[in-house]
């Protein structure tokens, strides 16, 4: 490597301090409110069996629930249970991260009135020992996977490995500021796990028998895709037929040990099973309903490269990793196999769930558990470039402008601003890439990927113009209009505009501009209900093309805006082109005038 030297156990403190830092004094989420608190959103699915269970003795009904989401507001509400044939509430997540939260819930718990605060399960007792105990997690996973790769790597090797990861990757995000994410409880589970395993086939004992079975069924509980996890204890070190050989000669000789793996696990997994039956009255229960698995195609091209939430888009750092799990054959051939299988298997996994953008992921948080195994190929990976000096030098160098994206894009998924989950769009994410200030405007791009970029409009003709102000319909009303006498309405009972057609023929070249004032009092905040502005080209029955913008996301309050938005013409034949604007459920009234659109070259 380069001259500058530094060795793991520095590595480890220092990408301590960073974790520490974000977690504690950059965005210390345990201070936020609502949906920004630690316990919100899915962390307070996986949460609700403590509070259910240990406070409010109601894991069926889910009474108490109401009060805690108007007072708290963490998010979805009931939508992290579901209520059964039998009647009776299930909770949505299994109950894995509830146990891990344990502990952390009880000192809280402990803590909570004496300290002065509702002992209710969400006050701020709660949400910092659920925060904090999750950066001693990350804290003891990172500590872990480096004595793990030390085994393997020599520890300059392992030094970079560590500042990789953490400063590298989107495993910066999952570990301090939304650690109580699964991700990084089970990033800790995985590093745990590989420790154990190696430790148990160089001395194999009851107790190390144990720990393996316990991880494997706690993994499993906490994310049930991750019953994965029992190939690595099961196939570690096998890479040829002899030592394959030699394992089954092993499981022979303790059979023992490995029941009472089996024992273990299957114990914890039981408890799951055990809570359905309470529940329900029924032993299996498919908790995520109408959410499920593609398992042919799978989403492998978004997963890996979406705008949207693309692993190597937003951790490009893991492309060493890629790159290195091959280079594994030669460096450590012994786990080689395993550490290929089982994160070829976790990509797939994860790139056959539907929602494989898995809500507002900064990158693809799902892949965050298997890092342990993905660090071997990055070790692997460092390796490699020590054989050549411009090696070094260059992927140094790439590093380093990988770790300014990890940090760039982890703060503008919280202070910055400019990271907008869900919703990115390759237009969007190039046009704010490395940027610290945005125009309003290029908000735009998380609807339309088309932005006219021309210095100049050409040819510009006015082809429709609607003030609305002769319109007699029930759309319209003379109340409060924008300008004029009267303005379109756009609620909840007029959802749907008319679709007023524009005089252009198919065949046209050029781009049409779309514009009009807009009001919206107040002003609609979830983006799936905000009003859309839409420019719609057909043949027949069959949409062409269609183009809109989200309203609401330009304005900050009820104040009238004038807004616009280009489109291409269509290449295809189209017989009608139209432009309206849709309400998709919000229950905010939005008043639109002075409809215009240009067609231009």
């Amino acid at each position: 490597m380069p001259r500058f030297k530094i060795s793991s156990i520095l590595a480890y403190w220092i990408c301590a301090a960073l974790l520490l830092s974000a977690a504690l004094f950059y965005y210390p989420k345990w201070k936020q409110v609502n949906t920004e608190a630690t316990i919100s959103w899915d962390v307070s699915g996986y949460y609700l069996y403590l509070p259910g269970a240990l406070i409010y003795k109601d894991l069926k009904q889910l009474k108490w629930w109401g009060a805690i989401e108007e007072k708290y507001q963490p998010g979805p509400g009931m939508g992290q249970a579901f209520q059964h044939p039998s009647g009776n509430w299930v909770m949505k997540y299994p109950m894995g991260q509830a146990l891990q939260f344990l502990p952390w819930f009880a000192v809280a718990h402990t803590l909570a009135e004496p300290l002065g605060y509702p002992a209710d399960g969400f006050s701020r007792p709660y949400q910092a020992a659920i925060s904090w105990g999750s950066l001693l997690i990350a804290l003891l996973g990172l500590w872990f996977l480096r004595k793990l790769l030390k085994e393997y790597f020599s520890d300059q090797v392992v030094a970079i490995v560590l500042i990789c990861v953490v400063f590298g990757s989107n495993y910066l995000e999952y570990a301090s500021i939304t650690g109580a994410m699964t991700h990084n409880w089970l990033f800790t589970l995985y590093t745990l796990l590989i420790f154990s395993t190696v430790q148990f086939y160089r001395r194999p004992t009851f107790v190390w028998a144990a720990v393996i079975g316990l991880l494997v069924g706690w993994a499993t509980i906490t994310r049930p895709t991750e019953i994965i996890v029992v190939i690595i204890p099961l196939f570690w070190g096998i890479n040829t037929w002899a030592t394959l050989k030699n394992r089954f000669t092993f499981y022979v000789n303790n059979v023992p040990k490995i029941s009472l793996a089996a024992l273990c696990a299957g114990g914890m997994m039981s408890l799951q099973l055990a809570y359905w039956k309470y529940a329900t009255g029924e032993w299996i229960v498919y908790s995520y309903q109408d959410q499920t698995f593609t398992w042919f195609p799978p989403h492998i091209e978004d997963v890996l490269w979406s705008a949207r939430a693309g692993w190597l888009v937003y951790s490009p750092m893991m492309l060493f990793a890629v790159m290195g799990i091959f280079m594994l054959r030669k460096r450590v051939p012994e786990v080689f196999p395993t550490v290929l299988f089982v994160c070829l298997i976790a990509l797939y996994i994860t790139s056959a769930w539907d929602i494989w953008w898995y809500g507002g992921s900064l990158g693809q948080r799902a892949m965050i558990q298997a890092y342990p195994l993905w660090a071997f190929g990055l070790g692997a990976f460092w390796v490699w470039t020590v054989g050549r000096s411009w090696r070094k030098w260059l992927f140094v160098s790439l590093a380093g402008i990988c770790i300014y994206l990890n940090l760039w894009w982890s703060h503008q998924a919280h202070r910055g601003g400019l990271f907008v989950g869900e919703q990115m769009t390759r237009a969007y994410m190039l046009k704010v890439l490395g940027r610290f200030d945005a125009a309003r405007d290029w908000l735009k791009l998380l609807d339309t990927r088309e932005e006219f970029k021309g210095a100049e409009r050409l040819n510009v003709r006015e082809v429709f113009t609607q003030n609305f102000d002769a319109d007699t319909s029930s759309i319209v009303s003379p109340e409060n209009p924008i300008s004029g006498t009267k303005s379109l309405i756009i609620n909840k009972e007029n959802a749907f505009s008319p679709e007023f057609d524009l005089p252009i023929k198919s065949g046209e070249k050029g781009w049409i501009r779309a514009s009009c004032i807009f009001r919206s009092d107040p002003k609609e905040w979830e983006t799936w209900k905000m009003t859309q502005f839409i420019v719609r080209f057909r043949q027949g029955d069959k949409i062409v093309k269609e183009r809109s913008i989200r309203l609401q996301r330009h304005v900050d309050g009820s104040e009238p805006k004038a807004i616009f938005f280009d489109t291409r013409l269509p290449e295809q034949s189209f017989d009608r082109a139209t432009v309206f604007f849709w309400n998709p459920g919000s229950d905010k009234t939005v008043w639109v005038d002075d409809l215009r659109v240009e067609l231009f070259e």
